[in-house]
């Protein structure tokens, strides 16, 4: 597998980093867009990346705003920017998207989105789902009330402390609760894997794991509320494959209790072709799971299975 990492510049002037995956002797199949979650960054999907490459897919993945390498300095991790950040981080995604069609016009594209990713992508197919040709949504959750009083609770986090500084408060409230399930806790993330060795490498990783900034959990709020619209979701292209997956333990889908009622909400706007996985006893990061080899090969079929039809 051959890796080129890459920039391009969005309106706003953030420069954002990319990675391109591939096997340079094989001709391609299709193009997989990754998008990576909160506190973390594209190149933790190396692996995923090789494997699909190994497929015949060519892969591609940002850092968003405020993550990894487009953040660059420590100090920048968790801001998104002075407007809309959640909106921007689903912008630049869609900019990346026509990178890909200029270079591979003839491919099709399905875009990954895992945790906040996943609601990265939910939104992107709200405005832009005639430009790809399928997604995988893997740790989403439900999104209710509490998105709403989220929101109050982080713009008041922001006229209080400021928009840039971090805020351990709603860090707390928004996680606190995730590893009450697997106590005793070895560390502050075993709700991530049953996979030690994985999870230790989230907590060496200097671009993951830290306390975002009070702007960032507004806009994260304000997002979560756009996109679970009855209105907004209606504008997707009801032909649009979905693949959703989860884990019967992750603490983002409330151990399984929320997905009937996301797929209860795509049915109601009209999505014709969703289907869903539920991996019994794995966590939040299914890619880093002790079963990820089952994982990615349900998704590769999946895949397969669309661009075969």
């Amino acid at each position: 597998m051959k890796t080129e990492t890459f920039k391009f510049k969005d309106p706003h002037g953030y420069e954002i980093f990319c990675y391109k995956w591939y096997e340079p002797e094989q001709r391609p199949r299709a193009v997989v867009q990754i998008a990576h979650g909160m506190a973390e960054h594209a190149l933790r999907y190396e692996k995923f990346a090789g494997f699909l490459t190994a497929k015949g897919f060519i892969v591609y993945a940002n850092d968003h705003r405020g993550h990894g390498q487009t953040a660059g300095e420590l100090g920048n991790v968790g801001y998104l920017g002075d407007d809309d950040g959640f909106e921007w981080m689903v912008k630049d995604l869609h900019q990346l998207s026509g990178i890909i069609k200029k270079e591979y016009q003839l491919l099709p594209v399905f875009l990954f989105g895992h945790s906040m990713g996943s609601y990265i992508v939910r939104r992107y197919i709200e405005i832009f789902s005639k430009d790809i040709n399928g997604a995988v949504l893997c740790g989403s959750g439900a999104i209710g009330m509490m998105e709403k009083i989220g929101s109050f609770l982080a713009k008041n986090e922001v006229r209080r402390n400021g928009p840039k500084t971090p805020s351990p408060k709603l860090n707390n409230l928004t996680f606190g609760s995730y590893n009450k399930k697997f106590v005793p806790n070895r560390t502050e993330f075993d709700w991530l894997s049953r996979d030690t060795e994985q999870v230790d490498k989230y907590v060496a990783d200097r671009y993951c794991g830290g306390v975002f900034s009070c702007k960032f959990f507004y806009d994260l709020a304000q997002g979560l509320v756009n996109l679970n619209k009855l209105e907004n979701m209606e504008k997707i292209n009801k032909e649009l494959p979905l693949l959703f997956i989860s884990g019967s333990e992750d603490p983002v889908g409330k151990f399984s209790k929320a997905m009937p009622k996301i797929l209860h909400r795509y049915h109601k706007a009209g999505m014709k072709d969703i289907q869903h996985r539920l991996y019994l006893g794995a966590r939040h990061e299914l890619l880093n799971e002790i079963n990820k080899d089952e994982v990615m090969n349900d998704i590769y079929e999946w895949i397969d299975k669309k661009i075969s039809r």
